[in-house]
Order: structure tokens, then C-alpha cells, then sequence
């Protein structure tokens, strides 16, 4: 597993991402901006596609991670299909030409437009809709039969496994919001005929991210494994597949993280030709963060150094607002400067210009005290949960973002501007009577 800054090493002092400085980039763009690499990006999809041959596999990128149409129209062209969890991301995925039986759709409140322009997707409809409860199978059941086709259905199944991650970012535990305990997954096997406008042909698990031990997995396989060979003996039509989620961690500091290879035997050993399932299962696997988290860095500028007897400040004109993960989740992104810098170091707070005191993207962190205006630093590991978290608290209008591939870097969303962030607004009309006030 890439580290944070593999894909952007330093060259005679600077900051670069496959041989671009990012001081050019700055200066063409302006700052801040996401910056990403297409080889951080295709790396680690390669290393499981590698890492799974054997199996008859499809490698789904979790779009929620990073969703630029561009991102994904790379990760497409290189076989990957996309795990969408809303409309809008079924938008994008369209956009960048990912093939339908290349794409499912999980999420726990599906509405049924979402999934009317599934089943439509690329003319047939997508390859499965990861089902999370009873009153979502029985209206995709209607809104299937309603179009008269049939939707290919896998159902969710919550382990109740402890994943061992931030607790925000746990799926598989009992008290989560996400799947279906086995019981309920039994009793909708045995009723499958009360649901006419889908087809069962998978199981799907999800226990969290950013996971660090494959005990977790290993535990949640045991139990798919289980589940399984109870379904084959109820269901009418053998399972086609199962899809196993996403969630391996990635080095935000010094993280000891799952190798790909092993993550990969671990799925052989239980899902694949050698382990004994009655029969062959494609098997699908949803990575996001271990595919885009260290290939994205957010850039920005200092706008000031504020100085204290116990700690400075250093003021940088990227926010909260651009890059969420340290406030809602505490999370540690590693700080460096861009341009190499030498001398004493002092504690440093490295804060944003948002008015709020969580608005803050490192603590205490030992920066070099000629880090100052004008200076730019870069926030690793901002390629996951970076711009697609992002918003407009403050009314700031969201940052662009690059991607550098084969020397040559290119914008692949333009800054907002004032103008997108009141689009859609609209002023009272002043000629309207007001109503009368009520006596």
C-alpha cells in the first residue's frame, strides 16, 4: 500500500507529482486545489486486479470516495466498474461511459426515481442493486414489475463484525443503520416468490473503512461463507456472485496497513476455486479510499503566520469547507511545506479561514518556523472523502481539481465562483401582495 507521499516526491527542492512542480500548478490554477495522480490512481486498481486473477472478478470503485466524471472515466478505461450509492452518482457514472454491467447501486434509502433510471441504465439496467431491507426489496419489486423487468438483487448482509475503525465509518455491527441480519435474509429467501420484479442472485457485505487487520474480514467471510451455504439450500436459482465491499485502510502517518496480496488470499481462500462452494462465484470487491486516498493531495497557500510564545498559527486559505475529514472525524492528513525548508521547527497549528475553532487541519504539528506567507503546503492523503465531501459553508466557493498523468497536468473541474454559489437562488419577487396577516 502506497504511502503519502510516494506519488508526490520532492525533486531539487520542490514538490512534484509525476514530474510536474507543484508550484506550476499553483500558479496555473491557483490555490487551493486538489491535485491528483493518475499512476497513485491506477497503481493499487492494478495490484487487485493482480491480485485476483483466477477468480472471475470486477473491481467496483467506491464513487463516493472521489467522484470527478474524469476520475472515473480513468479508473473505467483501466476495467473497473463503479459502487454508486445515489442518484446523482449514477449521473456521473453515465457521464464517464462506465458500462451497465458494470455498476451497483448500495445504499440503505434508494428512492424509487433512482431506481426507475437503474433499471434503465445503458438500455438493460445495472448488474445489481445492493438491497438493505425488507420494504426496499418489496418496492424495487414494484417499481421493477411497473416497468415490467426484473431487478438483479443482492442482498446486504450485516455480519454484526466489529471492524475496529472509526466509529462513524463502521457499517457492519448490529446497532449500524446498514443490511440485513441473517434471519431476515432467511425469511426473504424462503418468501422470494412475494417479490416478483427481482431476481436474488447475490450477497453483499460492507463492514466499514479505513480497516488496518484482516481479522475483521476474515471473521465477516466465516459468516458470508455460512450464509451461503444455507441460501443454496432454500433459494430456487444457485447465487451468481458475491460482493464482499471495500474498506482495506490506507497510511495517513504511520498506519501499518493490509497488503493488497494478502487481502487478496484471504478472498481466495474462502471465495475462490479451491474453497469449496458448491458452485463458481464471480466475486465483486468495492475499494474507494485504497484506490484514491493517497493519490490526491489538497494544495494551499499561507496567508499568515500568527505568533505565540507556546505555538503559532499558521493561516492558510483552504478550509474546513474544502476538506472536512480532520473536523467531523478528527482524522490526521500529514502537513509538509512544497518547497523544502531548513532551520528550526516550533510547534504549529495549521487553521483555515472559516469562523469556527474546529477549523483546523493539524495540531501541534512541528513545522518549520520559515514556513510564511506567500508559502505554499500541501495536505497528504486528501484523494478519499477530500472534494467529495466538500462544500460552501461561509459561502467559499469549492477548489478545482487537477490530474497529472504522463508529465502533463489538466483541470478537470474549474474553480466555482461567486456566480455558482447563489446559482439557483432566486430574490423575492417585491411586486407580490403580501398575504393578509390573520386576525
Amino acid at each position: 500500500m502506497s504511502r503519502p507521499t510516494d506519488y508526490f516526491p520532492y525533486k531539487n527542492g520542490v514538490m512534484t507529482v509525476d514530474g510536474v512542480s507543484l508550484n506550476a500548478i499553483a500558479e496555473c490554477t491557483g490555490t487551493p486545489v486538489y491535485i491528483y495522480s493518475a499512476r497513485g490512481l491506477l497503481d493499487p486498481l492494478k495490484a487487485l486486479q493482480k491480485g485476483l486473477k483466477g477468480l472471475d472478478h470486477l473491481v467496483c470503485f467506491a464513487v463516493k470516495s472521489s467522484s470527478n466524471v474524469a476520475i472515473l472515466q480513468l479508473l473505467s478505461s483501466h476495467g473497473a466498474g463503479v459502487d454508486l450509492v445515489s442518484g446523482g452518482e449514477l449521473h456521473r457514472a453515465a457521464i464517464a461511459g462506465v458500462p451497465a454491467d458494470k455498476v451497483v447501486f448500495s445504499g440503505v434509502g434508494k428512492t424509487p426515481g433512482e431506481m426507475a433510471r437503474a433499471l434503465d441504465y445503458g438500455g438493460n439496467g445495472i448488474y445489481s442493486f445492493n438491497v438493505e431491507s425488507e420494504p426496499e426489496l418489496r418496492l424495487l419489486s414494484s417499481v421493477a414489475s411497473h416497468m415490467e423487468k426484473t431487478a438483479p438483487v443482492a442482498l446486504r448482509f450485516n455480519p454484526d463484525v466489529d471492524p475496529k475503525t472509526h466509529p462513524y465509518i463502521s457499517t457492519g455491527l448490529k446497532k449500524n443503520k446498514f443490511g440485513l441480519n441473517r434471519a431476515e435474509i432467511l425469511k426473504i429467501a424462503r418468501e422470494v416468490s412475494k417479490y416478483p420484479g427481482v431476481s436474488i442472485r447475490g450477497i453483499s457485505i460492507h463492514i466499514g473503512s479505513q480497516l488496518l487487520s484482516l481479522s475483521p474480514l476474515q471473521d465477516a467471510f466465516k459468516r458470508v461463507r455460512a450464509l451461503l451455504e444455507e441460501l443454496e439450500d432454500i433459494l430456487p436459482t444457485p447465487l451468481r456472485f458475491v460482493d464482499l465491499g471495500g474498506g482495506i485502510g490506507i497510511t495517513y502517518r504511520n498506519e501499518k496497513t493490509i497488503p493488497i496480496p494478502r487481502y487478496c488470499e484471504l478472498i481466495h481462500r474462502y471465495f475462490g476455486p479451491k474453497a469449496g462452494l458448491r458452485h463458481p462465484m464471480k466475486i465483486l470487491i468495492e475499494p474507494g479510499r485504497s484506490i484514491s486516498g493517497n493519490a490526491g493531495i489538497l494544495l494551499s497557500e499561507v496567508l499568515y503566520r500568527k505568533q505565540r510564545k507556546e505555538k503559532d498559527f499558521l493561516i492558510v486559505d483552504a478550509a474546513m469547507n474544502d476538506l472536512i475529514r480532520p473536523s467531523l472525524y478528527g482524522s490526521h492528513h500529514e502537513i509538509v511545506a512544497v518547497s523544502r525548508k531548513t532551520g528550526a521547527r516550533k510547534k504549529t497549528d495549521v487553521v483555515g479561514p472559516v469562523c469556527e475553532t474546529g477549523d483546523c487541519f493539524g495540531s501541534d504539528r512541528p513545522l518549520p518556523r520559515s514556513l510564511d506567507q506567500g508559502d505554499l503546503i500541501a495536505i497528504l492523503s486528501a484523494g478519499a472523502y477530500g472534494f467529495a465531501m466538500s462544500g460552501n459553508y461561509n459561502s467559499r466557493p469549492r477548489p478545482p481539481e487537477v490530474l497529472v498523468a504522463g508529465g502533463n497536468f489538466e483541470i478537470i473541474r474549474e474553480r466555482e465562483t461567486y456566480d455558482d454559489l447563489v446559482r439557483g437562488e432566486v430574490l423575492p419577487d417585491q411586486t407580490c401582495p403580501r398575504p393578509e396577516a390573520a386576525s
